[in-house]
Formats: structure tokens, sequence, C-alpha cells
């Protein structure tokens, strides 16, 4: 029994409740409700029931002791609304350090999501979780909670603190642009910055604009695609570090997206840009064309950058939208936005928890790797063999 480095990561959680109170071990409710969401359950009630059906119950006392039975479901729901958040975070990204190995040049994306069910009243704010997502695993590796959106600018500092990522390439959207950030990475984390820039970058935005203007009226934009035509090296880099390209190319389900990315590290003329954004190397272009059942759709983005390869630009773009998706997926699979959890500390704390959940599905990459998430937390619920697999691969052996 509370075998393995998840036990140990999650025993240190302070446990406030009164004490001659308590009848169920803290670890033991942490782990119930981990198993049920694993288990397809979305909702406090669901969570409960789950637990208490008899072969599920077995199931769990091979696992923790359960000395009182399964707790009742308002023991579980108050014991989540105080829980320490900043404690529950820091024990899951301890964990995910010890477990997680990063790769040389990593990608790590953070980006925000709002839960929409945490809305109350007539109330626009609600619960947002800004989460970091590593490319080598597509795994979370931490989260934080801000009250907004654009308190995202606060909570990414405050994220990036947690996390060790020395070596990786960290991507960031619009919002995360921020000078003090990129320099934190940089300096403080040993990292390297992706970042898109917009409008609230004005000045820096119309400077990466006007660099790409210049490349086009010289002609250099043009020669790169006409050198792709002739070549057809689709997914290779091509060009030098005055202006370098990579085109792919990816179909399926009646779309097909076409993606060119442009990077140049030709950027002396940037003086201002160079002295106010640490280590900044360069800037980056994407054209993104979108065909869907006929019709055409075509946007460009910009980024700036502390690496100094088109191959790791195109990369660290590509990759940062695997976090968009895993967002997506807490949505669809998870029921994350249609969870009406509201009160206290325990919506932050469901957040947390049904990214345990998603990590642990999602590391299954050779017992159902054809099998979607839905499909294998659905396998969970009903297999004991498939459920032992995941707390095994997951739990003990990490």
């Amino acid at each position: 029994m509370y075998e393995g480095q998840f036990f140990e990561s999650f025993n240190i959680l302070e446990d406030i409740r009164e004490e001659g109170k308590v009848r169920h071990k803290l670890i033991d409710i942490i782990f119930i409700v981990v198993s049920a969401v694993i288990c397809n359950c979305n909702e406090w009630k669901e969570i409960h029931l789950w637990a208490t059906i008899e072969s599920n119950e077995a199931w769990l006392r091979r696992y923790i002791e359960l000395p009182n039975g399964i707790p009742s479901l308002s023991t579980i729901g108050r014991l989540f609304n105080v829980i320490s958040p900043k404690q529950f975070e820091k024990c899951f990204i301890d964990w995910m350090k010890s477990v997680v190995k990063l790769e040389e040049k990593d990608i790590v994306s953070l980006d925000g999501k709002t839960m929409r069910g945490s809305i109350e009243g007539n109330s626009k704010r609600g619960v947002h979780i800004v989460s970091a997502l590593c490319n080598s695993h597509s795994l979370v590796i931490g989260q934080v909670k801000t009250e907004e959106k654009s308190n995202e600018i606060t909570a990414i500092p405050e994220l990036l603190d947690m996390l060790y990522i020395k070596g990786c390439i960290i991507t960031i959207d619009a919002l995360g642009c921020q000078k003090k950030i990129a320099e934190k990475i940089v300096k403080e984390c040993e990292a390297d910055y992706v970042l898109n820039v917009k409008s609230n970058q004005e000045t820096l935005m119309n400077e990466v604009i006007e660099c790409f203007q210049n490349l086009e009226k010289d002609g250099k934009i043009e020669n790169l695609k006409l050198a792709y035509k002739l070549s057809k090296s689709t997914g290779k880099p091509l060009g030098d570090e005055q202006l370098a390209m990579i085109k792919t190319v990816e179909k399926g389900h009646g779309r097909i997206e076409k993606r060119t990315y442009f990077y140049t590290t030709n950027i002396g003329w940037m003086i201002d840009a160079k002295k106010d954004w640490v280590e900044l190397a360069g800037v980056g272009m994407v054209e993104r064309e979108t065909e869907i059942t006929g019709e055409k759709t075509k946007e460009t983005s910009y980024y700036i950058g502390s690496i100094y390869s088109v191959k790791e630009f195109e990369k660290a773009v590509r990759n940062h939208w695997k976090i968009e998706s895993m967002h997506w997926c807490l949505d669809v699979t998870y029921g994350d936005d249609a969870n009406r959890t509201r009160k206290g500390t325990a919506p932050q704390n469901m957040a947390l928890l049904k990214r345990i959940a998603f990590n642990t599905v999602k590391n299954d990459t050779k017992k159902h790797p054809k099998q979607s998430m839905k499909g294998k937390r659905f396998i969970a619920s009903m297999d004991f063999k498939y459920r032992d697999y995941l707390l095994d691969l997951n739990f003990k052996s990490r």
C-alpha cells in the first residue's frame, strides 16, 4: 500500500482539519478522487457514487487503507475546499519534477484557461488556471491560479519560479510577451523563449512587421518560396541567417493546414528592441493557410525569440498548439467548463485533480495507443486490469 512517488509527494500536504474529528486519511481521499476522475467521473457526486460501488471500494483497498470506509460526499467536498491550493500545486509540481525528465531544448508551453462553470451570478470572473505543458511527454508539469485572464502577467512568473526548465525553450502567447518575463526566462530559469507578438506590444510588433516587409521588398521571401517549389523539401529548412524558411503540410478529417515559418537573426538594426528584450536573437513570422471542405482562411502571426535556428522556431510554435489541444480535451472529455464547482478553493483544486488524471491517461502510449482520451477513461472505469496498469505506470513506476 501507498507505494510510489505519487504517495510520497502528496503525503506531505498539510492537513488542517480539526484533530480528533478526522476519520479519513487525507491521502486516501486524494487517491479516491484522482482514481474516480481517471475512471470517467467529472463531478463530486459522480466521484462519490463511483467510490461507494462495492467492487470499486474493494479495488481501492488494494492501494489505500480506508480504515473507516468510503468518506461521505460532504466530507470529500469539504476537504477540497480547505486544502491549500498553493501547497497542492507545489506537491504536484514536485511530483512532476521527480518523474518527468525534460529533454535538452524541450518545448515548455505556458497558457491560461478560465473554468467557465466557476463563474457565479452576474460576475464575469471565473477561476483562471495557467498551466505548463512539456512537449516531450505531452504532460502538464505545473499550474497556478489567477483570478482572471489579465492577471496571467503576474501568474506566469510565479509558475516559472516553481518549474525546473533549464535548457528548455519556453513558449507563451501574446499576453505573456513582457520584457520582465523574457528576462526571467533567460536569467533566472536559464532557458530560451519564443513569444507571440501582438498589439499589446505595438512598437515591437510594428518593427517585426517592418522587418518582414523589407525582406519581401528585397525579394528574399519570394526567392525562398520558389526554392521550396523546386526542391519540394517539406519539413526541411531552406535559407540562411538572413532569412530561413520551413514549410509543413498536415492533412486529416477533411482539413488541410499549410504553415510557412520564416525566421531571421539579421536584426542588428532593431537597436531598441535588442536593448529592451534580453538575449533577443531573432524574429519570426508564420503564415497559416487552412482549408476545410473547400473554404480557405489565412492568418499571419509574428514572434520574437532568443533562439537562432528556424528549425527550433518551427518546433516551438508548432508545439505550442499542444497546450491549446490540452485545454480542449479538458473541456470536452473532463467537462472542465461544465463543472459548477464555484465556492472556496474547490474549483482550483478540482482543476489540478483533472490535470493529474489527464497526465495519467495521456501517459499510456502502449496499452491502448489508438484510443482517445475518452476511450481510455471508459476502459479504466470498466477494466480493473487496465486501471492497475495506469496506476503502475504513473503512480508506482514513477
